[in-house]
């Protein structure tokens, strides 16, 4: 029997997603953060930035979030990837999280990876 479980989201930089990345996968579960670049109400696309990576996500889900540009989100969801390779996040969940030091949140999701290749090896 298949579960239908719902995935966590795997903790992901947005500048880890690319191409040639393990996380760049068709319906990979992903957690993202990054700063609101732009909104449209009409198709409910944000694009997301961090640094020089950007990443549209899927919101048509979402209820009871507002959307200010320059605020940083964080969003939860499936990865799917266009014909043109252009990828796209269907979020479930989204949350508005200002007050965020992403050079800190870069710093402890680089320890989290370090300790996961560290442990998953040794087992």
């Amino acid at each position: 029997m298949e579960s239908s479980a719902i995935k966590s989201g795997a903790l992901v930089s947005l500048q880890d997603l690319h191409q040639s990345s393990p996380f760049f996968k068709q319906g990979a579960s992903l957690r993202v953060t990054g700063k609101l670049q732009e909104y449209s109400v009409e198709t409910s696309i944000a694009i997301v930035v961090d640094g020089n990576a950007k990443l549209k996500i899927n919101t048509q889900h979402l209820r009871d979030l507002s959307f200010r540009v320059n605020s940083i989100y964080q969003f939860i969801g499936e990865l799917l990837i266009q014909p043109d390779d252009e990828a796209i996040l269907q979020a479930r969940v989204g949350r508005n999280v200002d007050g965020i030091d992403l050079n800190l949140y870069h710093q402890s999701l680089q320890l989290l990876r370090q300790f996961q290749a560290d442990h998953l090896s040794t087992t």
